[in-house]
């Protein structure tokens, strides 16, 4: 697996994320880094995050998300926020990996919601009913879902990660959690861990094959959630997050380490 490459490459700058929901989620960074091994700089974000006259270079932002030096907030911890943060510069290359650094905790025993999204997508900056972005998107969604909106029980349990990929006509059903239209996906206990979490997101377009794996407790211990083959995404997407509370708030924010 690629996974060893991936802690080695990302391991110097990552971009840090927050969001909302009735628990405190810390996502300490993300970085894109292509085929041939280098970090990409123009799809990376490194401290002091504030936005100047000219915007906050490479990357543009709206809804509830709030810039300042040690972190972006993607909404406030309220109920009902959506905040989004999405690269200005397409990635062209046709191998890729993201590298996400996170937390997530809060006072809450099992009512936390709602949670954040990963996007690879055509099109940007589009708000919406999914974690804050548009529905029926085009690309690629990793979602990070804290809280369970179906009525009844699944057939798995939350946090969960899961992948959805749509061509424009797929809707992303919320009230099931996505589960209809999921191509994979893996429970991944990592609210209220001792230290930080990381995720990984691979995507050989050579192959493809789209990997994502966990280490929950951050001690090198990488664990597979999931590898699905026939994978087909174009490039020139671009990279986004976003995150939204709904009925419950809390919030997520993104850190530098």
């Amino acid at each position: 697996m690629a996974s060893e490459g991936v802690v080695h490459l990302l391991s110097s700058k990552i971009l840090f994320l927050v969001i909302f929901c009735r628990n405190l989620s810390l996502i300490y960074g993300i970085e894109l880094a292509s085929s041939n091994g280098y970090v990409r700089r123009e799809h990376s974000l490194t401290k002091p995050f504030q936005a100047g006259s000219m915007g906050l270079q490479f990357w543009d932002f709206g809804g509830s998300t709030m810039i300042t030096n040690n972190y972006i907030r993607l909404t406030e911890d309220h109920q009902s926020q959506k905040g989004f943060l999405w690269n200005a510069l397409p990635v062209a290359s046709r191998d890729w990996e993201i590298h996400l650094h996170f937390s997530i905790h809060g006072s809450g025993d099992t009512l936390f919601g709602d949670g954040f999204a990963l996007f690879y997508a055509r099109d940007k900056m589009e708000m919406g009913p999914v974690f804050g972005s548009r529905d029926f998107f085009s690309g690629l969604g990793i979602f990070f879902d804290t809280y369970s909106n179906q009525n009844g029980e699944h057939a798995h349990d939350h946090p969960y990660v899961s992948a959805m990929i749509s061509n424009g006509t797929v809707n992303y059903d919320h009230d099931r959690d996505g589960t209809h239209s999921q191509i994979e996906g893996c429970s991944a206990s990592m609210r209220n861990v001792d230290g930080d979490t990381y995720a990984l997101i691979q995507y050989l377009g050579s192959k493809e094959t789209l990997t994502v794996m966990t280490d929950i407790d951050n001690d090198g211990d990488w664990k597979l959630c999931f590898e699905v083959s026939g994978v087909r995404l174009p490039t020139n997407y671009y990279i986004g997050l976003s995150a939204a509370t709904g009925d419950l708030a809390g919030w997520f924010v993104m850190r530098l380490s």
